[in-house]
């Protein structure tokens, strides 16, 4: 545990906060490609796809980059961003950044567990408050570039954290999500997956 706030210490200091300098109304030509997905404003309809409505646009960009470059796979969009610039993923992450993001409902049924793990870890397991890095409002944190998690998918969400649990995405800074999730069951993945949803 204590590794693992050294290392998210670290990680702040050292995240050096770069406003893209993205153009939404560029962006907003460029995205077109995406609404199949992430729907025409950046809310996804298809549960295992992202929202990026409102998402951070440094966080965005980062993630489009990413992909384009090969250290996150994502099948689905490979082709997709494969002839993206540097200025085409500021582009079209100012232009979903721009957007209001979405509002979710979490199911009453997990909300406890999600409320806990989010708001206070779990101890016994070394899982740390998910508030530390996303803020107590799921907002994120734009300048270390953490998304946003409030209204996001959970059935996206819960796949994101097996991925990077199964170490099959590998793009957070310093293995931090991976290090966490490791420490998660499917049912705490569950639950806190829902309660970001519903996190507004």
């Amino acid at each position: 545990m204590k590794k693992l706030l050294v290392g998210l210490a670290v990680t702040l200091s050292v995240v050096g906060y770069a406003h893209a300098a993205g153009d939404a109304k560029a962006g907003e030509a460029k995205a077109a490609v995406c609404a199949g997905c992430h729907g025409g404003n950046g809310v996804a309809m298809i549960p295992n796809y992202p929202s990026l409505a409102g998402q951070h646009q440094t966080y965005l960009a980062k993630q489009i980059m990413d992909i384009r470059d090969g250290s996150r796979q994502v099948v689905e969009m490979t082709g997709m961003v494969a002839g993206f610039s540097d200025k085409d993923a500021q582009d079209v992450a100012a232009y979903f950044a721009a957007k209001p993001k979405n509002l979710g409902q979490a199911d009453p049924a997990l909300l406890e567990r999600g409320q806990e793990l989010y708001r206070a870890g779990d101890m016994a397991k070394g899982i740390p408050a998910c508030t530390a890095c996303h803020s107590p409002t799921g907002m994120g944190n734009e300048q270390a570039k953490y998304p946003v998690l409030s209204g996001q998918n959970p059935a996206y969400t819960e796949a994101a954290l097996k991925k990077f649990r199964d170490g099959v995405r590998a793009n957070d800074p310093n293995n931090m999500m991976r290090a966490i999730a490791a420490k998660m069951s499917d049912k705490d993945i569950q639950a806190v997956s829902n309660y970001v949803f519903g996190l507004n």
